[in-house]
């Protein structure tokens, strides 16, 4: 992706995170890891009828944060997670601006860092 269509893209994700419903989804399937959740779970888990999900969830696909596979009659989701490293290295790229210090511990308040 070039400049433009990396601005563009990222500015499609971010607006929809941007909903309070999609972000939690969004988090939670972050958190789900890997195998990720089926669709009737996740409305089930954030008390959201199934077709309000649905959209919810088309809208984070679209974004391309999610992805989707059918298993028979069920609809199984995951966090796209290279898309999620592309959306937040696309959000600091510029944060250091030559100065390393000014972004160190910017890694220290998640989970997964190993300096924690």
């Amino acid at each position: 992706m070039d400049d433009i269509e990396t601005q563009v893209w990222a500015v499609d994700a971010l607006g929809a995170l941007a909903h309070e419903t999609r972000l939690a989804v969004f988090r939670m399937l972050v958190t789900a890891g890997h195998d990720g959740m089926i669709a009737g779970s996740i409305a089930e888990h954030c008390g959201v009828p199934p077709s309000t999900m649905s959209h919810h969830l088309a809208t984070l696909e679209r974004a391309g944060l999610v992805q989707s596979e059918r298993e028979s009659r069920l609809i199984h989701y995951r966090a796209d997670y290279a898309a999620m490293r592309r959306l937040l290295t696309f959000l600091v790229q510029d944060c250091c601006q030559g100065a390393p210090e000014m972004c160190g511990d910017l890694m220290a308040g998640l989970a997964c860092d190993p300096r924690n």
